[in-house]
């Protein structure tokens, strides 16, 4: 028998973004293509890492498509957007009426989606806000957004994934889904002699939820680079009182 190589996260991926069934639609294709085929790197998780792998895989964002149409969410926030292929594919999987906020700081890369959320003809449901997202968040529960939104899906800097956290909780409804991408970190989380500040502020979250009396329930998904659904508390006690309402008819 031939030696076995090692797991690695980039193998799994590659095999399940070739073995799976995605759907991508031709403007996500497109956005996918002239996203991998940008210059430069980023020194994140390992040196000479290509910047393309900041956007979202299709087939996280296929999982987040398919969420969205579980929980009939049509008031989403996504924290963190590059060039916007995560952001198209909730904007395609929401009803016409819905409507994603989504926070960035980089124009540069925010531009090349707003390309293919034009040919999609989405542009409409796509709200940018180009300022750190701390402000946007803020912001947005000063202007009565608390307990306004279905679903928050955060993938942006990691040291400030804690802060995300909280004002999502805030902003969330009753039973509202936050996702949290990059929750394993490429493993580095669960490697103690891995102390960097990303590494260490992810693995501070992760405790910091699987105790968080403010959630119904929270799962940490091994897939892609770890992927955390959390639950907020509340949802019983909105069906409880929808039930009690006097019905007309």
């Amino acid at each position: 028998m031939g030696s076995i190589k090692p797991f690695t996260q980039r193998r799994v991926t590659k095999y399940t973004e070739t073995n799976a069934e995605l759907k991508e639609t031709p403007e996500l294709r497109a956005l996918r293509d002239e996203t991998n085929a940008l210059p430069g790197t980023m020194d994140v998780i390992e040196k000479d890492t290509p910047i393309r792998l900041m956007q979202t895989t299709p087939g996280e964002a296929q999982f987040l498509a398919m969420l969205i149409g579980l929980t009939g969410a049509k008031n989403i926030i996504e924290v963190g957007t590059f060039t916007g292929y995560g952001s198209l594919a909730i904007a395609q999987a929401m009803p016409p009426d819905g409507k994603l906020i989504a926070c960035d700081i980089s124009k540069e890369y925010t531009d090349i989606g707003k390309k293919y959320w034009k040919k999609a003809g989405v542009s409409d449901r796509i709200d940018l806000k180009l300022a750190p997202a701390q402000e946007t968040l803020r912001k947005l529960l000063e202007d009565g957004g608390e307990g306004k939104y279905d679903l928050i899906f955060i993938d942006a800097d990691k040291k400030n994934y804690k802060v995300y956290y909280e004002y999502a909780l805030r902003l969330l409804r009753p039973g509202g889904l936050i996702v949290l991408d990059n929750m394993l970190w490429s493993g580095r989380v669960a490697n103690p002699a891995c102390k960097d500040a990303d590494t260490l502020a992810l693995r501070e979250l992760n405790d910091v939820i699987s105790h968080d009396t403010r959630l119904k329930m929270s799962n940490v998904l091994p897939v892609f680079d770890g992927l955390t659904i959390a639950q907020k508390k509340g949802f019983e006690q909105t069906i409880a009182q929808e039930s009690k309402a006097p019905r007309t008819r």
